[in-house]
């Protein structure tokens, strides 16, 4: 005779849909901002009633609101669900259609627009199947995108604070540049580090950018206080500004580079410099290999790092260290 549990109801299955929900809360850091990135139409308050059933079905709390930081459970499950919902979309593509290799790649507008269509050029035939998925942005938000494991890999400038979890290869040294209106009378920036306190107006990257931070640690260095009047969010909005003449700008030299003839480019090779390179996680693959031979030799082919044979030496030094 079978024994029975006595007053005991099988355990129910928890809603799919309710763990999608979660995981997107959990993959962007909060209710407000997974519904900005959804695949589909929902309303906050309907995620937010469907998170608290699925807290109720496990009677616990999944994650604290204000700030928002996940609990243990909530970890746990996230780390559980993960890798299901994040490789669906990739499988769909292998079933549609066969075997198809995703790879999601950042980077500024820049380097999307003026390098990475040649370095791609070169390596597409060796990966017929790969499907790319192209995302612009600057540094902090790459790195963000990467440790939510919503980007691959980003070529983007590399600095201290990078997490330990990421590999990274600098392959260019980039000095800073002061832009300039060419209207104005300046000749050499010496003249302005003559002065102690800059009341110009100062046009530069959002303050937790590499490229604005670099350019302060020059100016401590020389005892010269300039704060930013206007911060924007690209190198092409500072250089149309100040053609305008609302400012000072401050960029990076970028190889290949051509400003506009309303404005002056002064460098500024006594400043800390911005090292570009390619960032990552875990072992790289076939396709970041090739990524990273290509950078370095569209560098090396712009006389910015050395020869190819020293290249590959380099390269295959540093994803052996990735490997480990």
């Amino acid at each position: 005779m079978r024994s029975r549990s006595i007053g005991r109801e099988p355990a129910r299955m928890m809603n799919i849909h309710h763990l999608e929900l979660f995981y997107f809360v959990a993959r962007h850091g909060g209710i407000a901002e997974a519904v900005r990135n959804m695949p589909y139409g929902i309303q906050q308050p309907a995620v937010s009633a469907q998170i608290l059933q699925l807290e109720s079905h496990l009677g616990v709390s999944l994650f604290q609101r204000r700030p928002f930081s996940l609990t243990p459970a909530g970890d746990k499950l996230y780390r559980f669900i993960q890798p299901f919902f994040q490789n669906l979309d990739q499988v769909a593509e292998e079933i549609r259609g066969g075997a198809v290799d995703l790879v999601r790649i950042g980077a500024s507008d820049v380097m999307l627009r003026d390098h990475l269509p040649e370095i791609m050029q070169r390596i597409r035939h060796r990966f017929p199947s790969t499907k790319l998925i192209l995302r612009s942005g600057y540094q902090p938000d790459l790195l963000q995108w990467l440790q939510k494991q919503e980007l691959d890999l980003a070529l983007t400038l590399i600095d201290k604070n990078i997490p330990s979890n990421f590999q990274t290869l600098p392959v260019i040294e980039l000095p800073l540049v002061l832009i300039v209106s060419r209207k104005h009378k300046l000749r050499d920036p010496e003249e302005l580090w003559k002065q102690k306190r800059l009341t110009e107006p100062l046009l530069c990257l959002p303050s937790n950018e590499m490229i604005c931070r670099n350019f302060q640690d020059g100016l401590r260095s020389r005892g010269v206080e300039w704060k930013p009047t206007i911060e924007l969010s690209s190198l092409e909005l500072i250089e149309a500004y100040v053609e305008n003449e609302y400012g000072f700008g401050v960029g990076l030299e970028l190889p290949g580079r051509k400003y506009s003839r309303g404005v002056r480019v002064f460098p500024l090779e006594d400043f800390p410099r911005s090292n570009f390179g390619i960032i990552w996680q875990g072992k790289p693959t076939p396709f970041v290999n090739a990524i990273i031979e290509e950078t370095q030799r569209r560098a090396h082919l712009m006389g910015k790092v050395p020869a190819p044979a020293q290249l590959q030496a380099q390269t295959k030094a540093s994803t052996k260290r990735a490997s480990l």
